[in-house]
């Protein structure tokens, strides 16, 4: 993984015939867009294509790339929006052209069925990955070899990135910046994007009621309460209070308009916290537990240690500004 604060290279992204416009639509906003409030330290960006003859996207929009597949030779990040169908074939000069670029060291990124193409050059062999909820069982089918997690927003494995469907694409873009550049420059595209700063890849991809028969409005006012008071206890019990409704009932309307438990929404959020205060201030890691929630520093490692795979002064030591 690269060091932050360093310049982060070419980021070059596969079109193709029929290319799916959303997802390269993401790639570009956050990749392809001048910056120059954030320096010179800004991704470089170019699109590749990955056949030859006129390429059209979806609608009828034509494309005119920079360069063909000898521009992933180049590249420190290679982007595969969308393939154009999971039963279209993949050609095998870009089958060749992604392992080629993988070996020499190049990272690849998919975004929704863009699994299927690096699964089918070979590159999510014995990994960990996902796709959009509506693929992954025959993602997982016909390539049995790929750890397909199908209720997850994005897949971080290292020189591997996948994510669910079109918009979790834009969550993992924003995942590899933070990876790449520290949290600020993160949080910085997000505003401009007018998105949430960052979103756990664990997330679930789609929620029970997109529209909830009840407001969300209803639950602002104890989301707000929990975010500005995350050292208190909050059990399930004191959250149904809150919000003048039973347990049951609370917690069933929770799951519909946030796709998950109320403990694991709670949890993201002191996880979120710790990050922030292990990026942005000196508090020690005793600290930052009790001002969190999570009490001492042995639950906050264990929890950084389950969800990000790191310690908490490993954290900080990588995203530290």
């Amino acid at each position: 993984m690269d060091t932050p604060h360093t310049a982060p290279g070419l980021v070059a992204v596969v079109v193709y015939n029929g290319l799916s416009l959303f997802e390269y639509g993401c790639a570009v906003e956050v990749f392809g867009l001048p910056r120059p409030e954030l320096g010179d330290r800004w991704y470089r960006f170019a699109a590749c294509a990955a056949e030859p003859g006129v390429l059209r996207g979806a609608g009828g929009i034509q494309i005119q790339p920079d360069q063909g597949l000898e521009l992933l030779a180049q590249a420190r990040t290679i982007i595969v929006p969308g393939w154009r169908g999971i039963d279209a074939p993949v050609p095998e000069p870009l089958s060749q052209a992604l392992r080629q670029a993988h070996a020499r060291g190049a990272r690849v990124l998919s975004i929704c069925t863009g699994a299927f193409v690096l699964a089918a050059a070979g590159l999510l062999d014995g990994r960990r990955a996902t796709t959009h909820w509506r693929h992954a069982q025959t993602l997982a089918a016909r390539y049995p070899g790929v750890q397909v997690q199908a209720d997850v927003l994005y897949v971080d494995a290292g020189d591997i990135l996948t994510s669910a469907g079109s918009a979790a694409g834009i969550d993992l873009c924003l995942h590899l910046i933070r990876r790449d550049l520290g949290a600020r420059m993160a949080n910085q595209v997000a505003r401009r994007l007018v998105m949430p700063p960052h979103r756990e890849g664990g997330q679930a991809q789609y929620i029970e009621e997109p529209v909830p028969r009840r407001s969300n409005a209803s639950l602002a006012p104890l989301l707000d309460a929990m975010r500005a008071s995350l050292g208190q206890d909050w059990p399930i019990a004191k959250m149904a209070a809150h919000s003048a409704t039973s347990a049951r009932s609370f917690q069933r309307h929770f799951v519909g308009a946030m796709g998950m438990p109320p403990g694991e929404w709670l949890l993201a959020q002191r996880l979120a916290a710790a990050r922030t205060m292990l990026e942005e201030t000196d508090a020690s890691v005793d600290e930052i537990a009790l001002q969190v929630g999570f009490g001492d520093a042995a639950t906050l490692r264990g929890h950084f240690r389950n969800r990000l795979g790191t310690s908490p002064g490993g954290y900080r030591k990588r995203f530290r500004a």
